[in-house]
């Protein structure tokens, strides 16, 4: 494999695996409805400084990743493929980000091909790939500045190392205009300790400088816009969205210190069995400047997300370009050496799931069928898992020459899953398709209503009306929902029959339901009985005609 064949191999994997299934299925609530809806609403306001969800202020994120997927709904139209274009996008380019410092780090044309390809097939980093929300992009930012990091350490030129510490400020720059703070930390987390390690602190203070100077000048006249626009953003975001999310007593998403362990390895497929011997070949080879630097890239952001309270799995997607690093290091020497014991058994234990799962999938779809006349959805997933067993079978039993086809099993896999969901799944997570059949009559209605976030947020993107009532829910929108202007916006259920009838005497109204329980059933009671009713799973749509009671 060479440099000049690498790149455009990875490149056709990127356009059929990355890009091609983006338009197949429906937005999931709530993430991929909610960053849909607010960066439509910068398209339709104009409004590019403060972030608003559903014309109503929402500050739990900087606008920088919104900017990304307005300009891919801008560029490639506001259809499920616009959405989430910059998370495809954000991934491809992280993969790229994994090939040149493969080759920077080793300059093997064969190791560098299968870290990029390890790393593009790990389940999650596929899967985050196809899903809209801002994760993607901030892993990009962060891996950027990690990458120019290690160019700027590696390079033996001074206009080379002023380069390099110039793109990790720009990277930390728009990382922090992403999700906020941790872009400036994570890489001082990694860079910090590796440079008393190897007695070059000096560079730190430096270099430092500029790369502080850059990211200041690309996040600072956002800073400055949004506070004059929105005076409480900056407390609200610091406060809220980082001491008490990562350090209160009340933090979001609680769980213990071992959460990510776990997690990491369930993470590392298709490649589990790679896991093991690569950590250990990296421990026993620390003290190389290089793979000090990959411990330190992946071990540093781990310890630091397990000791705060509030953890979400996808914090840590930014460890996972040095564990492919790792695990590509460890193939590569492997498939040098003719030793293919361990990719065999890789192969096998892969191999082990897959059957499970389809032995599973028949089990059930005969016992308690997950597919009713789904015919299309079922064949989707047996293509998938048969894609799996046959890519590991034969990796397992020829392990050194079919050592890439997990990957391309896991690619086949992640990307005609979430198409042959089941309908039931379906109707219930991805609100946006049923709000699709009926989008013609819902444009008509002069005021629309909602019970549930997800389909108030599903209903506004497809309508490209943000202004949807919010009929007993608040949420996340607890904030922006103070404020005075926006209390038109919420309706109470003691309110909602007065509600409706001051909307109908100026024209019909639309409704979308999520009904979960017996609270929704009641909620639902308290509306008019002559609407024409739609139902899907848990979702109601109805609509009232003008002027009647």
């Amino acid at each position: 494999m060479s440099n000049r064949l690498a790149l455009p191999l990875l490149l056709g994997i990127f356009l059929l695996a990355y890009l091609l299934p983006l338009g197949s299925h429906g937005l999931w609530i709530p993430d991929e409805t909610r960053y849909a809806q607010i960066s439509q609403d910068m398209l339709l306001s104009g409004n590019w400084v403060s972030p608003h969800f559903m014309s109503l202020r929402y500050f739990e994120k900087p606008v920088a990743g919104y900017w990304m997927i307005a300009a891919s709904q801008a560029l490639f139209g506001q259809n499920l493929f616009g959405v989430r274009f910059a998370s495809a996008l954000s991934m491809g380019l992280s993969v790229l980000l994994c090939f040149l410092v493969a080759r920077r780090l080793w300059n093997e044309p064969r190791k560098s091909f299968a870290c990029a390809l390890l790393y593009m097939s790990l389940t999650v980093i596929a899967g985050q790939a196809g899903y809209a929300n801002l994760d993607p992009q901030f892993t990009f930012w962060v891996n950027l500045s990690l990458v120019a990091l290690w160019f700027a350490l590696d390079s033996t030129d001074r206009n080379r190392r002023l380069l390099g510490w110039a793109v990790l400020g720009l990277a930390c720059g728009m990382g922090f205009m992403t999700k906020g703070f941790l872009a400036w930390l994570l890489p001082v987390l990694v860079a910090l300790p590796w440079m008393i390690w190897q007695k070059r602190w000096r560079e730190l203070l430096i270099y430092g400088p500029l790369g502080i100077a850059v990211a200041i000048a690309v996040s600072l006249p956002w800073v400055l816009a949004v506070h004059a626009q929105e005076p409480d953003y900056w407390r609200f975001f610091f406060w809220h969205e980082h001491i008490r999310r990562f350090a209160g007593d009340d933090a979001q998403h609680d769980a213990p210190w071992w959460f990510y362990l776990p997690l990491l390895v369930g993470f590392s497929l298709p490649w589990v069995a790679l896991l093991p011997p690569a950590l250990k070949q990296a421990w026993q080879t620390r003290k190389q400047a290089h793979i000090g630097f990959l411990l330190l890239w992946l071990l540093m952001p781990l310890l630091f997300f397990s000791l705060s309270k509030g953890k979400l799995p996808s914090y840590i997607l930014p460890c996972l370009l040095p564990l492919a690093l790792l695990l590509g290091h460890a193939l590569a020497d492997r498939l040098k050496l003719e030793q293919g014991r361990v990719i065999g058994l890789n192969g096998l234990l892969n191999l082990i799931l897959g059957v499970t799962l389809l032995l599973a999938l028949v089990y059930l779809q005969l016992k308690k069928p997950l597919y009713d006349h789904e015919l299309h959805n079922l064949v989707l997933v047996f293509i998938g898992l048969i894609g799996w067993i046959m890519a590991n079978l034969l990796q397992a039993f020829r392990p050194l020459q079919c050592w890439a086809a997990p990957a391309f099993g896991s690619l086949l896999l992640i990307g005609l899953l979430p198409a042959g969901l089941p309908k039931s799944v379906v109707a219930n997570k991805t609100p946006d398709q049923f709000i699709l059949h009926h989008v013609d009559e819902l444009a008509q209605t002069g005021k629309l209503l909602s019970n549930d976030l997800g389909a108030a947020s599903a209903l506004a993107w497809r309508l490209k009306r943000p202004d949807v009532a919010l009929y007993n829910t608040i949420g996340e929108l607890k904030y922006g929902l103070a404020y005075p202007d926006s209390l038109k916006q919420r309706v109470d259920p003691d309110s909602v029959q007065e509600w409706m009838r001051e909307a109908r005497r100026n024209g019909s109204v639309g409704v979308v339901m999520r009904v979960k329980g017996d609270d929704e059933l009641q909620e639902i009671e308290r509306l008019p009985k002559d609407g024409k009713r739609y139902e899907q799973g848990n979702l109601v749509i109805l609509i009232f005609p003008q002027g009647a009671s």
